[in-house]
């Protein structure tokens, strides 16, 4: 019941932008957390950004700080990522996670902390 559904991937080149969306339905959007990770070839999951089931408080791990921003539209059960200023680093499967709570919490096995994943997108950033 609960569809996590990505889309906005693509091909963008170096100092370029992408805007990554996500449809969420199967359950009530606006009480719970939301994150996006991202997975390149041969590398662990990374969690990037997250944000609170209201909105407020986004957070964002140190390389991607002042390039992304996560926003959510709760009348539309819609996460957004806005990516700008692209780096060849950034190229990796996104996915989009539902937290299991209102807030954002971080430790160790932080993957525990979200149960529903999305199908992902592709991002790839080349020249």
């Amino acid at each position: 019941q609960v569809q996590l559904v990505e889309s906005g991937g693509g091909l963008a080149q170096p100092g370029g932008s992408l805007r990554l969306s996500c449809a969420a339905s199967g359950f009530t959007f606006s009480s719970y957390a939301m994150s996006w990770a991202r997975q390149a070839p041969g590398k662990r999951l990374e969690w990037v950004s997250g944000i609170y089931s209201d909105g407020s408080n986004p957070y964002y791990r140190d390389s991607v700080k002042g390039r992304f921003t996560i926003s959510r539209d709760n009348a539309k059960n819609t996460l957004y990522l806005q990516m700008n200023n692209l780096k060849p680093e950034d190229t990796a499967l996104y996915y989009c996670a539902k937290g299991v709570r209102p807030l954002l919490v971080f430790r160790t096995d932080w993957e525990d902390e979200y149960d529903y994943w999305g199908q992902g997108t592709q991002v790839t950033v080349s020249s």
